[in-house]
């Protein structure tokens, strides 16, 4: 019984660690790096909250160290995906019952192992499973995770408090209820918070979820499956399973019960993902909620009056950090010309500055990136920019995957603004520029909504404020986060809801309340409290 309206006001972000030498959690880390890499684990799938294993094991290395084996996991089929999904739905009706505050302690219980107890194993796991150096580990895998368990938690309860008005002898009410079926969370590789929320964001709202990480993926997302039986997660209400992408899109996307799909990945596969649910609609008791956040071409604009040194160090940073691998990353900027060459020069000196290798170095900057495909996939567009006349390599262009997939920041300048590497998503240590005409800024911001079919992320250098007034207003759709002299990355739960439209995504904006709207299907309760016995109304009497 409810005995009181419980109150989960708006959290502070979680502090993000420093990882200084001599610190305390930089030793933790360093001992949780140690253990992890001792012993080869093996990953079940989770289904029903049994600890599945197919015997069909599939290694998991490092990205940044091939040779290693940090653990195998038991890759499943098509029957795993239906057990999966009549799991979650057998556990629905007793967890879409259970109190809010008893659902919500759940994942705050789960954030705050993860900034205690755990914080070393979900850091290393991202560390070790998606070379992420230990900084961009602990914003990722720590602080976000952690901001979006609570943050979240605070936008439900501010959400179910939302009620109608109501008129005299009568009372209103709205009920947030979860959506009717299942839904289906497919999750990436590249941040270990998006694996977290996007399966829970809609369990948290009372529904029942299928989640399906990305392979290279596995490492972290196992730990934070763990976590979350831990912090008393019930039996079938979040899967975790391990097929691939045909084969759960044909189970889920045909069976009557499908109510939504919470994706994070390439346009590519989420427009297949659209066109399929469309095709499959007669098949459904309702309308699916469809929900994705897809790729970017981010760009940085740079106005004339923008300072050199703060142009250099946004591109160093949004463009390098983990290897390029974030869908905000900077992708293609633009340079005005009577700074250009001085940005360049700064640009290539922190380039080479940067030290590329293992996790295990703090040192290093730079790590690997996901796996061979994409590897390949970057260093084809490198080598087709060394054939090309009109690009110049500034930094970088060399690549080897003898050890690991390492391949350097590279910048490439290019006289073509529409060349292929400024249109098409990379995904990798690549940034391209492209140096316009100082006094033709309306040139270049034409330019910057119209070469790509993208939308996410985007930013404008300027010290002119009438620049970044005009840029703000005449960019307005090219970018769902749009940032004033900064790198256009790092977006913070709670401060700048995330996502993207046009290419981009459908813009639901994790990290906000806009987002768990999607998950609840809002019914109205009216009751009257003294209802008429005569269908005649006062207008129809004679006088």
């Amino acid at each position: 019984m409810n005995l009181g309206y419980f109150n989960y006001p708006m959290p502070a972000n979680e502090p993000v660690l420093s990882y200084a030498p001599g610190s305390a959690e930089r030793a933790a880390l360093k001992k949780a790096l140690t253990e992890l890499k001792k012993k080869a684990i093996e990953v079940p799938m989770y289904i029903g909250g049994k600890a599945i294993k197919t015997g069909s094991k599939v290694a998991i290395n490092p990205p940044h160290e091939r040779s290693h084996v940090l653990g195998y996991f038991h890759a499943g089929e098509e029957k795993h995906v239906k057990q999966a999904i009549d799991a979650a739905l057998k556990a629905k009706e007793d967890w879409a019952n259970m109190p809010w505050e008893d659902r919500a302690h759940i994942f705050l219980k789960a954030a705050d192992l993860i900034a205690t107890k755990y914080r070393p194993y979900m850091n290393g796991t991202t560390m070790l499973g998606q070379s992420k150096n230990a900084y961009q580990a602990e914003i990722d895998s720590a602080c976000e995770l952690i901001d979006f368990l609570r943050f979240n938690v605070h936008f439900l309860s501010d959400i179910y408090k939302q009620q109608p008005n109501s008129a005299p002898g009568m009372h209103n009410r709205m009920e947030w209820r979860p959506l009717e079926g299942f839904v289906l969370a497919v999750t990436p590789f590249n941040f270990t918070a998006i694996g977290g929320n996007l399966p829970t964001s809609a369990a948290m709202c009372g529904n029942v979820v299928v989640w399906k990480p990305a392979n290279t993926q596995i490492y972290s997302a196992q730990m934070f499956m763990r976590i979350l039986k831990e912090a008393g997660l019930p039996d079938g209400v979040i899967n975790l399973i391990y097929v691939d992408g045909p084969t759960i899109g044909k189970v889920c996307f045909s069976h009557p019960d499908f109510a939504g799909v919470h994706f994070t990945g390439s346009t590519g596969v989420f427009n297949n993902m659209w066109k399929t649910i469309g095709e499959n609609i007669p098949k459904y008791k309702t309308y699916p909620r469809i929900v994705g956040e897809t790729g970017g071409k981010d760009f940085v604009l740079i106005h004339k009056s923008a300072d050199a040194d703060v142009a250099a160090t946004a591109l160093a940073r949004g463009a390098f950090e983990f290897q390029g691998q974030k869908c905000s990353a900077a992708s293609r900027a633009y340079l005005p010309s009577n700074i250009a060459a001085a940005i360049k020069d700064k640009l290539v000196k922190q380039v080479k500055s940067m030290k590329m290798g293992t996790v295990e170095d703090f040192s290093n900057f730079v790590n690997a990136v996901i796996d061979e495909k994409s590897f390949n996939n970057i260093a084809k567009y490198i080598d087709n920019a060394k054939k090309d006349k009109k690009a110049t390599i500034l930094v970088g262009g060399n690549y080897s995957k003898k050890e690991g997939f390492f391949i350097e920041p590279t910048v490439i300048e290019v006289k073509d603004p529409k060349a292929v590497t400024m249109c098409e998503e990379i995904f990798g240590p690549v940034l391209t520029i492209y140096t316009y005409d100082a006094e033709k800024f309306e040139q270049a911001m034409e330019l910057v909504d119209t070469t790509s079919p993208y939308a996410l992320t985007g930013s404008i250098l300027a010290q002119d404020r009438d620049a970044i007034v005009l840029a703000t207003s005449r960019l307005r759709n090219a970018a769902g986060n749009f940032y004033i002299n900064d790198k256009p990355t790092g977006a913070v739960v709670g401060q700048q809801p995330f996502g993207g439209a046009r290419a981009s995504g459908t813009n639901d904006k994790a990290g906000s309340m806009l987002n768990l709207y999607r998950w609840l299907s809002a019914r109205t309760i009216k009751e009257t409290f003294n209802p008429p016995t005569d269908y005649g109304y006062p207008f129809l009497n004679e006088a």
